[in-house]
């Protein structure tokens, strides 16, 4: 029995984590949530059904909702007064870290943004395994995160699903013999559009992901590829390979998550229905495997694979991670909060699609980046310049330098 707590657990990985660990009470259980607080209904619902011990919130004033949605919600779920436990409730902006270092076996990070980061930073010191589907903490935190696993690299355990792949291919043969690790992206809702046909695709346009239905920051993160930009990083943190032996390519079915490609010419692929519940209930029980976790391939009916190289002209968004992490330091801090702040203004109708990514570049390229000793302050600082240059870039304020 693995004792779980799920931070983000009202969003799209954190219900289908629930669903995971709903599915295996013989071996889960959750006993700590963790949500933003705009959904305080749904928190509660999920800490009556689940029976856990103790629930935060970010926002403190959600405190005293949360405490009568408790009851609201055990009443829906047939419970008579007295028949439920009333967890304990952690409200406030350091809320989720404080629940991230709480007496558990895994912390599940499904947090988005890199508000995740504090979180990870507690999990990992209080010696907890982290389930990390929170990319951009261990992007932005770097060698911060990095350093608190050195001596145990188990304790950190990718959820998305390309880095998931990964970690399976790489049990096939010894790290001496790994030529290249290939992350594949679907390719997004303009795959196949060149830069000029991608002038005026609106926000509707950029939400309308062919495979996997996300959140709208991911969603638009995918169709600018900076999603897989992040993920290249991701990778090379999280495996210690350098970057010239990390590849992107195209592969509209997302069947193949992501491969790896050994010194003797055989590559390694890992294959299933996009369907998160497999990484995640394979994150969450690391280094075995969940059965059922989801339905396998259906291998009665004809399928077809196919690969695309990636068009960088188009979508010069990895190339610009790429660079970015190589930089390291603050950079890949600047880089991920640039392009919050540029998604979001491109959602308000301030930018066009193809100037999120130029302006994630001119913040980048604006940044006076620290390299060495990098602390907790540094990146938070870095993170807070980029986000006020970008909204200056994108007209929401006067501007800063």
């Amino acid at each position: 029995m693995r004792e779980i707590v799920l931070l983000g657990s009202t969003g799209s990985i954190g219900r289908q984590a629930l669903d995971v660990i709903g599915g295996n009470p013989e071996r889960f259980r959750v006993t700590g949530l963790a949500a933003g607080g705009a959904n305080v209904e749904s928190l509660a619902r999920q800490a009556i059904e689940y029976d856990v011990d103790v629930v935060a919130v970010a926002r403190a004033s959600a405190a005293q909702e949360l405490q009568l949605a408790f009851y609201a919600a055990a009443q829906r779920l047939g419970f008579a007064t007295g028949e439920h436990r009333i967890p304990k409730i952690l409200a406030g902006p350091e809320a989720a870290a404080e629940l991230a270092a709480w007496p558990c076996d895994v912390v599940l990070n499904g947090m988005t943004g890199s508000v995740g980061l504090a979180p990870t930073l507690a999990a990992l010191r209080a010696g907890h395994t982290l389930a990390l589907a929170n990319k951009e903490s261990l992007i932005v935190g770097g060698a911060l995160v990095t350093e608190l696993v050195k001596e145990h690299p188990d304790k950190l355990v990718p959820v998305d699903s390309e880095h998931s792949a990964i970690a399976q291919c790489l049990r096939a043969g010894r790290p001496t013999e790994v030529a290249r690790l290939i992350l594949t992206a679907s390719g997004g809702p303009f795959r196949g559009r060149g830069r000029d046909e991608l002038a005026n695709v609106t926000v509707d346009d950029a939400l309308a992901h062919p495979t996997w239905d996300m959140g709208p920051v991911i969603s638009i993160n995918s169709a600018t590829l900076v999603n897989k930009g992040l993920e290249l990083i991701e990778a090379h943190l999280l495996f210690g390979l350098p970057f010239e032996k990390l590849a992107v390519v195209v592969h509209p079915q997302s069947l193949v998550h992501s491969m790896v490609e050994y010194v003797d010419g055989s590559t390694i692929a890992q294959l299933s229905p996009p369907d998160m519940r497999l990484a995640i209930s394979l994150a969450l029980g690391w280094p075995e495997r969940v059965p059922r976790a989801q339905q396998p391939m259906d291998w009665t009916t004809p399928q077809t694979l196919t690969f695309e190289p990636l068009d960088e002209a188009a979508f010069p968004a990895v190339q610009l991670a790429r660079e970015v992490g190589q930089a390291g330091g603050t950079a890949p801090g600047v880089f991920n909060a640039a392009n919050e702040e540029a998604v979001g203004a491109f959602i308000a109708g301030r930018i066009r699609f193809p100037e999120i990514v130029e302006t994630v570049a001119a913040v980048v390229g604006d940044h006076q980046q620290v390299r060495n000793s990098l602390t907790l302050d540094d990146v938070l600082q870095a993170e807070d310049w980029a986000r006020r240059r970008a909204r200056a870039l994108t007209g929401l304020t006067a501007g800063v330098k």
